[in-house]
């Protein structure tokens, strides 16, 4: 694997916390990837997110599409965003990557900060907007930049449109992969470990599509009830953090520890809130049909081999978390408005093809499904580069 094309490391001068941004690959000078903030996170963590923003954006390619897909980029703040000077210290950094936001890094929210936080930061820090490194390759910026921003202000049931377009495309994969199994989505179980912007989401569009949601976890612990969790009730008494008021419960919900999302009785896992939360100790907890990644690399290699090796299968980040990325980019770009129905087909549309192409890859090559996005990467990222150029 070749090295991230440039690889940051910053100090904050008032905490001496660290910071970082990797870029991976540009595509016509520019580079997507959110920004993350969560206590322990490291240059490592980042450069595999980078990596993985490549795969995402070669992934979603489309020669048709008016949106061009950009290199891949992440950036990472080592602090709990709940401590008092997160805020301060998201500042700071973003005052420091302002060269980088300026010239090719388009970030916006990710694990531990929403996309609120991350523009008010960014004006303070001085910034346009924490995208406007693309701004140079549109055809009509103020068109552009004003159906960004109606479609960030539509609501559905009084949840933001781009706070349920990755949670509409984890749950697209999800129902993909039963269909292609022939599963029926009514009494399918399911478990989310986090209920913040991705997992709620996720529970929330399996709810609706039939599928039972039996536990949820939080920083708090797992909510569980085998005959169903009032999924609706569960959001509506989330803290900006995803963490769950426990006064909502209902009689038959049961409060267990953090980790016993892992080996609910379900069909369907979905880790969706950190990295790194399966290893080998937690694979064999297990026992699960499918493990769906929402969070990026919540699996780690070695748990994966283990759980393969044993008939689970693990539908790829790279994959299953690609709409938020892509719904953005597909407003901006014009391939969508700013509507929610229009939002939502496109996205079921496109991840529902993505994920039927990776699968039937696997099939054909007798690999794994994130093996074969891997190959699907390894052939699109030269016809990218053909078109675009090659940044390396």
């Amino acid at each position: 694997m070749t090295a991230p094309l440039m690889s940051l490391v910053w100090t904050d001068h008032i905490t001496g916390r660290r910071g970082f941004l990797v870029v991976d690959r540009l595509v016509r000078g520019v580079a997507s990837g959110g920004l993350r903030m969560r206590p322990g996170c490291t240059l490592e963590e980042v450069t595999g997110l980078a990596r993985g923003m490549t795969m995402k954006e070669a992934l979603h390619y489309d020669p048709e599409s008016r949106y061009v897909p950009l290199g891949g980029a992440k950036g990472g703040i080592d602090c709990d965003p709940r401590d008092p000077g997160a805020y301060g210290l998201l500042v700071r950094y973003l005052r420091a990557m302002r060269p980088y936001i300026e010239s090719f890094w388009t970030t916006g929210e990710d694990l531990g900060l929403t996309q609120d936080l991350v523009d008010r930061a960014a004006a303070e820090a001085g910034l346009v907007s924490s995208v406007q490194a693309v701004f140079p390759l549109l055809d009509d910026e103020t068109a552009a930049r004003g159906r960004l921003a109606d479609a960030f202000a539509v609501e559905v049931d009084g949840i933001g449109l781009d706070e349920l377009a990755g949670g509409c495309g984890v749950a697209e994969s999800v129902l993909a992969a039963l269909d292609r199994a022939s599963v029926p989505y009514r009494g399918t179980r399911v478990a989310v470990q986090g209920l913040g912007t991705m997992g709620g989401a996720t529970a929330r569009f399996l709810a609706r599509a039939g599928l039972r949601v039996v536990a949820v976890a939080d920083v708090k612990g797992t909510i569980a009830n085998p005959a169903g969790l009032d999924v609706e009730a569960l959001l509506a008494a989330r803290d900006a953090y995803g963490t769950v008021d426990r006064s909502v419960l209902r009689p038959g919900d049961r409060e267990l520890p953090g980790d016993a999302w892992l080996s609910a009785d379900a069909e369907v896992l979905v880790p969706a809130a950190v990295s790194y939360a399966i290893g080998t100790a937690e694979q064999e907890r297990i026992t699960a049909r499918w493990i769906v990644e929402a969070a990026n690399m919540p699996v780690l290699p070695e748990a994966e081999a283990l759980l393969t090796a044993r008939g689970v299968t693990v539908l790829p980040d790279v994959v299953v978390n690609s709409s938020t990325n892509a719904w953005w980019w597909w407003t901006l770009f014009g391939d969508i408005g700013p509507d929610a129905d229009e939002a939502f087909a496109h996205i079921r549309r496109s991840m529902r093809a993505l994920v039927d192409l990776m699968l039937t890859r696997a099939e054909a090559d007798g690999t794994t499904p994130r093996a074969a996005a891997h190959a699907l990467v390894t052939d699109r990222l030269p016809v990218i580069a053909e078109r675009f150029g090659w940044y390396r």
